[in-house]
C-alpha cells in the first residue's frame, strides 16, 4: 500500500485535522507543513499530490505511538525503520492502539476477512525468520477498515 494511503486511513480513522497530523510528526521530531500534509493526503489522481517518503511515514507511525501512548523522555530515540513495509505499519499500529492478537482477529472478522493465528503470527515475524510472511496490500487494507469501524463505530 501507498503510505499516503495509510496516512489517509489513520486520519481518518482518528478524525483529526492535518494541524493534528503534523503535531504527530512533531512527537517523532520531525517538522511537516501543513501545504506538504495537504499534499500528501490528496488523491493520487489529483493536482498536488505528493508520495510519502518512507522516512516521514516511520516518523509518522513513531508519533503516532506516541500521540497514543505517550512519550518516555528517558528512553533513548529508536532509529528509524526503513523500507516502511505493510508488515511495519501493522507492527506499528498494533503498539500504538494496544492490540494483541485476539483484537486483531476480531477486528479482521468484523471486515469478513478471515486470517488464521499462525497467519497472524507470520506477519509479526522478524524478517528472516523462517515463519516470517509478508503481509499484502488486501490484509493491511481491511485491517484499517476494520479498526476504523472500531474506533469510529
Amino acid at each position: 500500500m501507498l503510505n499516503n494511503d495509510v496516512l489517509r486511513s489513520v486520519r481518518y480513522m482518528l478524525d483529526i485535522s492535518d494541524q493534528e497530523v503534523a503535531d504527530i510528526f512533531q512527537l517523532a521530531g520531525r517538522t511537516v507543513g501543513l501545504h506538504e500534509i495537504a499534499a500528501f493526503l490528496k488523491r493520487d489522481d489529483e493536482a498536488g499530490f505528493e508520495l510519502c517518503p518512507d522516512a516521514l511515514m516511520a516518523s509518522f507511525l513513531d508519533g503516532l505511538v506516541f500521540h497514543l501512548r505517550g512519550k518516555d523522555d528517558n528512553r533513548p530515540a529508536l532509529p528509524l525503520e526503513l523500507p516502511v513495509t505493510n508488515n511495519l505499519v501493522m507492527k506499528k499500529l498494533r503498539v500504538a492502539f494496544e492490540l494483541r492478537e485476539e483484537d486483531i482477529l476480531q477486528i479482521l472478522q468484523s471486515v469478513n476477512f478471515i486470517i488464521t493465528k499462525p497467519e497472524l503470527n507470520a506477519v509479526f515475524r522478524k524478517f528472516g525468520h523462517s515463519n516470517y510472511r509478508t503481509c499484502g496490500d488486501q490484509l493491511l487494507r481491511n485491517f484499517l477498515k476494520g479498526l476504523t469501524l472500531r474506533l469510529r463505530g
